[in-house]
């Protein structure tokens, strides 16, 4: 069979894992239910293309053993005429219904159309028809992906059947290694610029691939299979970003620092992921450090949390199930995980061979907003997703490393403000005493943060004062020293 061939006869490693785990996936499918039971959901874009050209191997593969396992010789059977879904849309681009229409008649599939909306159409045809399970060409980063996995039963309030995504965990890469390996035919957008196609109403070529320039009027494209990153593989597709997204430029928690010294302020938030931590058997040490570099490179900290290792549900920056830092990113943007080739090839020359195939879970990361931050001096690059940036530091020296590289990026972006200053004063009168005095001066320099604390209660009160105008907390602790007699208060070091 030309397509189980051209893979095997193929030097790409990963391809030929992902080919293996998709071809075993319908091969099941084939054992576990009668081929009538089967449908194949055709849509004629890219996705499809190479789950038909799977279909076509997988059964060529469950017959091949079939007939053997009879005495039979096999025949190479080039055709796969499974029942085939097409729902077609009268927005759709004309080239995606003529190259459906084509490929159904070249390789004998079963078409049946419907114009109705897909939910509507599937109950019917569930109805009239024995099937059981449908063959999808879903992959992880597609917006209804959530949740699912190679066997999954169909949505609440959907007819009852079983989805069945051999692709789910192939990338664009893959897709298009794929079809140029096996050379078969695909939809003429593709080679206009096109990389993902929806209706004509919500779909242009990707800009990312223009080859326009100013000696010419015309806009040209290089093909869809030419796009180096494909994370950007819906750059051209129309989606509505609301405003707040498309103004977030720099690490921020999203609290709105009202007044004026907003301009001189800007806030994080720091959560640390552990059960260790919940447990008392380790201590959040990272947390204070990153507190402090925060606070010297003029960043407030707002908020720190520790929260649970199984607050969600796949991995983050491992294998492990207690691996959820990126997965938690995801699911904070309601955004899903989708393989990322660049961060997986990182991925490769730190652990070699491991990371491949059926591995791919280690290069999951949030589609469509993450941002690799590579340096030099660290093996795999940082991760920001938006406002947030993922450290993957295990101890207070990684944290160090990663903190200077990431100060050290030409395009940081952790916006470098005014360090704040402080001062602390040392005193033995009582809270009572200090109460009333303490309060009047906050109101008076609002500017200042000023704060309380004891090392134990009969210990002294430490007073500090927190700004970013040397002067003014210079004042405002002057102005606590005057109000008490001399040498009630002292000069003290926190370091």
């Amino acid at each position: 069979m030309e397509i189980d061939r051209a893979i095997k006869e193929s030097s790409d490693r990963r391809l030929q894992t992902k080919y293996n785990n998709a071809v075993y996936v319908i091969q099941r499918a084939f054992a576990l239910y009668e081929f009538e039971q089967v449908a194949f959901s055709f849509n004629g874009g890219k996705d499809s293309t190479v789950l038909l050209h799977l279909l076509r191997a997988g059964y060529y593969l469950h017959k091949e053993k079939i007939n053997y396992s009879n005495g039979n010789q096999p025949d190479c059977m080039l055709k796969c005429p499974i029942r085939t879904i097409y729902f077609e849309c009268p927005c759709a681009f004309p080239e995606i219904n003529s190259f459906t229409y084509e490929t159904a008649a070249a390789y004998d599939l079963q078409l049946e159309i419907m114009r109705s909306d897909f939910k509507s159409g599937l109950e019917s045809l569930l109805k009239e028809k024995p099937i059981k399970a449908i063959f999808l060409g879903t992959r992880i980063g597609d917006p209804n992906a959530v949740g699912q996995e190679q066997f999954s039963p169909s949505s609440t309030g959907w007819p009852p059947f079983m989805r069945v995504n051999p692709i789910l965990d192939w990338s664009y890469r893959d897709v298009w290694a794929f079809i140029l390996t096996c050379k078969v035919k695909y939809c003429s957008l593709y080679d206009q610029g096109y990389t993902s196609i929806g209706s004509i109403y919500d779909t242009v070529p990707n800009a990312l691939l223009s080859t326009a320039d100013s000696s010419s009027t015309k806009e040209n494209f290089k093909p869809a299979y030419m796009l180096s990153d494909g994370r950007l593989e819906r750059a051209g597709r129309a989606k509505k970003i609301s405003s707040k997204c498309e103004s977030t430029h720099v690490l921020s928690n999203g609290m709105d620092n009202t007044g004026a010294h907003r301009s001189s302020f800007l806030t994080a938030s720091i959560i640390a992921v552990g059960d260790e931590i919940l447990f008392g058997t380790a201590e959040d040490q990272i947390g204070a450090t990153l507190c402090q570099k925060l606070y010297a490179t003029g960043w407030q900290v707002a908020h720190i949390a520790v929260v649970q290792n199984d607050v969600f549900l796949f991995g983050g920056l491992g294998p492990l199930h207690s691996d959820v830092s990126v997965a938690g990113v995801a699911k904070a943007f309601g955004v899903c995980l989708a393989p990322d080739e660049e961060f997986e090839e990182s991925l490769r020359h730190l652990i070699g061979d491991h990371c491949t195939g059926d591995h791919n879970e280690l290069a999951l990361l949030p589609e469509g907003i993450t941002e690799l931050l590579h340096h030099e001096t660290l093996p795999v690059p940082l991760i920001k997703c938006r406002n947030v940036i993922i450290f993957a530091a295990t101890n207070i020296c990684e944290l160090e490393t990663q903190w200077e590289c990431l100060l050290e990026l030409s395009n940081t972006p952790l916006v470098q403000m005014a360090p704040f200053i402080s001062k602390h004063l040392s005193t033995m009168l009582s809270d009572i005493e200090t109460a009333q005095v303490i309060s009047k001066l906050r109101m008076d320099f609002p500017d200042i943060y000023i704060g309380c604390h004891r090392k134990s209660r009969a210990g002294p009160l430490i007073i500090s004062f927190v700004g970013k105008n040397k002067i003014r907390v210079e004042l405002a602790a002057e102005k606590l020293s005057r109000r008490f007699h001399a040498g009630a208060f002292c000069e003290f070091s926190c370091d």
